[in-house]
């Protein structure tokens, strides 16, 4: 399979080929006083392959604290008594002898009867926790809104794609989109998959081989049919009005831990990707979601859904910072297919084999003053359309498409593949005559 990688960076989140990166567009407590305070080394910070976590002050360990010593009798504030005979001396000193002598013994007697009867007897009041027994199984729902209630119902739609070609093989993701056998999924975890063997895992350990229906490599989405019914279909949201910062689940089997449930939320939306990293062409720019969910090779193609359990996004890419993708994991850097777009290119792959692309009808490249200005200058135009009806004209410099600001090519082609053909836009434009606006109906071009 080929990975792919972000705009600015990156590696696909599926398993196996070693790809060429590209670069992305990753206290003690003080003791309690009287207790002698031992000293202590605070542990090195461990580093994570994705990103140093914060380090908590670690705590030192609490100070056994001394039992106070025995205090002597008070001794003092008696008057000194009149001498006594010696003979009574002697008798009161073996009187108090014989007593001490006496408590003595029975002090030890005392102990040994008492560390004999503990081994004959032990300690019939313990509790040991490995004496109780097991408690009843939870029954116990999950809360609504919880990343477990959201496994629960989105796991049985989630399927493991595994392809097996003369070059090698791999693994990806993919999600049920009917019942009898329609699985969405990422262009290039199938990538190869005429050529080789195809297979599906599902949820309930019924596997089955898979056909491929349609493929969408500008889009990176493909739908493919296995050969069985009885499936769940996952259920479908929207991410035109998904907040930065919404909490959701990513689902997939990073390499190939099929069924891995991982969390985060939206970091950042309408982000430029291009699919292949740096080495891939504009036709491969995605317009992502960003998350920082834990997405690693092999959950190409899975689900990113939301806390109702609906499916928001395709997770398609990781940014990968390393100089090696073979193994490259996770940083806290995803990005998916959003859902809208995703769902109108696989309704047609399913219907029809192939897909339209949403088109402005121009050629173009970063400005010419990119220091000064950001923004995309119009190399030429399609004569016929949609840039050259609205009024574009070559040498012209893009810098709004609808609410979006174009700072280059890549959030240019991003802003006008969230769109559908037919959408009429807004464009912002600097020319000659300074700047302008016009509207521009966007037209649809077969892959």
């Amino acid at each position: 399979m080929t990975d792919h990688t972000p705009g600015y960076s990156g590696e696909q989140p599926e398993e196996p080929k070693p790809q060429a990166d590209g670069p992305v567009a990753g206290t003690g407590d003080t003791p309690p006083a009287g207790v002698p305070q031992q000293p202590y080394q605070q542990p090195q910070q461990m580093h994570a392959q994705a990103a140093q976590q914060p380090q908590h002050a670690a705590q030192p360990p609490h100070a056994t604290q001394q039992l106070p010593h025995a205090q002597p009798w008070p001794s003092g504030g008696y008057t000194a008594a009149a001498p006594v005979p010696q003979q009574r001396n002697r008798f009161v000193g073996l009187a108090a002898g014989a007593a001490a002598l006496a408590l003595v013994a029975g002090l030890v007697g005392g102990g040994i009867g008492g560390y004999v009867g503990y081994q004959l007897g032990g300690d019939k009041g313990a509790v040991t926790s490995l004496d109780q027994p097991r408690p009843a199984r939870s029954a116990s729902t999950a809360p609504v809104g919880s990343v477990q209630q959201v496994a629960q119902k989105v796991l049985p739609s989630v399927v493991q794609l595994q392809l097996v070609t003369a070059r090698g093989g791999g693994e990806g993701s993919g999600i049920v989109i009917s019942s009898d056998g329609y699985i969405l999924t990422n262009n290039h975890v199938v990538e190869g998959g005429q050529n080789g063997r195809l297979t599906a895992l599902f949820h309930d350990n019924r596997s089955a081989p898979v056909r491929i229906v349609g493929t969408d490599p500008k889009s990176d989405l493909a739908v493919v049919k296995a050969d069985i019914t009885g499936l769940t279909a996952a259920d479908l949201g929207r991410s035109d009005d998904l907040p930065v910062g919404a909490p959701v689940v990513a689902i997939g089997s990073p390499f190939g831990l099929s069924g891995t449930v991982t969390s985060g939320i939206i970091s950042a939306k309408d982000r430029p990707v291009r699919a292949g990293g740096e080495s891939g062409s504009q036709d491969t720019v995605l317009n992502a979601l960003q998350t920082d969910a834990a997405i690693n090779p092999g959950n190409s193609g899975g689900p990113l859904v939301d806390m109702d359990g609906n499916v928001v996004g395709i997770n398609s890419a990781i940014y990968s910072p390393g100089s090696s993708q073979e193994r490259a994991g996770s940083v806290g850097l995803g990005f998916a297919i959003p859902i809208d777009q995703a769902k109108r290119i696989s309704t047609e792959l399913k219907d029809t084999g192939s897909a339209t692309q949403t088109t402005l009808g121009v050629v173009i490249t970063n400005s010419q003053q990119q220091q000064q200005q950001s923004g995309a200058q119009v190399r030429d135009v399609t004569p016929g359309g949609p840039a050259e009806q609205a009024g574009i004209r070559s040498g012209d410099v893009i810098t709004r498409i609808g609410d979006r600001a174009v700072v280059d090519t890549d959030s240019l082609i991003a802003a006008v593949r969230s769109h559908a053909p037919g959408d009429r836009l807004p464009i912002t434009v600097t020319g000659p005559g300074g700047d302008r606006t016009v509207d521009a109906t966007l037209a649809g071009q077969k892959g």
